[in-house]
């Protein structure tokens, strides 16, 4: 009798393989990327231009820093022999930047050295003003998108809130799940589009300036072929 009232009293055994496991939910790149709202296609829209204009003035100004390396040689030879019109003729075919320098220093031939370099200087800037082009709006995104994603916090935050309000004493974390998403999704997408932004932006900045570097140095050695003394 004893032995039976004890196993009366012990507890059920636990059926281990009845009992229900937490499903894992997961959540694709597209579904949180929805979280985001309006938001987060702005900041898609601008990532977007933000690659185009990197990829196309990188190679712009690739272009311009490769150029001819025989170019200036051979102008110089032209300028010493006094072959002016092979001269233009060779800036005419040859499409760059320095091209179009040294064919406005040689249409100012003639003239006092000083209205020469001038004329090419100016001539650089309007060339490197080319180079430059788009590059600021490139900055712009850059600064602006950080502050588009806080704007998407702020939004998703006030949802939050709004949808706390509405929902009394049926409050629970799904209420607030949408706004909370929203807030930091747009947050971490503004951060990451304002980041890859500026890389870029650095970028083409340091590669115009070394084109701008090789500008001056050659439009400073034609100077000096022009300002060497006559045989």
């Amino acid at each position: 009798m004893l032995i039976n009232s004890i196993l009366l009293q012990a507890p059920a055994p636990v059926d281990t393989l009845s009992t229900e496991m937490p499903t894992e939910i997961t959540t694709t790149f597209w579904q949180l990327f929805n979280y985001g709202g309006v938001i987060m296609y702005l900041l898609l829209a601008l990532s977007v231009i933000a690659v185009y204009i990197f990829v196309e003035r990188l190679i712009t100004v690739n272009r311009a820093a490769k150029g001819d390396h025989n170019f200036m040689d051979k102008i110089n030879n032209y300028i010493r022999n006094g072959q002016l019109t092979e001269a233009k003729t060779l800036c005419s075919y040859t499409n760059s930047p320095l091209s179009h320098m040294i064919e406005k220093g040689i249409n100012r031939l003639g003239r006092p050295l000083n209205d020469i370099n001038t004329s090419i200087e100016n001539a650089g800037k309007i060339e490197v003003s080319s180079l430059e082009k788009n590059v600021p709006l490139l900055a712009t995104i850059s600064a602006v998108s950080p502050m588009i994603g806080f704007l998407g916090t702020v939004v998703g935050m006030v949802k939050a809130f709004y949808n706390m309000s509405m929902a009394g004493n049926n409050l629970d974390i799904t209420t607030l799940s949408e706004g909370i998403y929203q807030a930091m999704i747009t947050t971490v997408g503004g951060l990451i589009v304002g980041i890859i932004g500026y890389i870029f932006y650095n970028i083409i900045v340091s590669r115009i300036e070394k084109v701008v570097f090789l500008l001056e140095a050659k439009s400073t050695e034609f100077m000096d072929v022009l300002d060497e003394p006559a045989e």
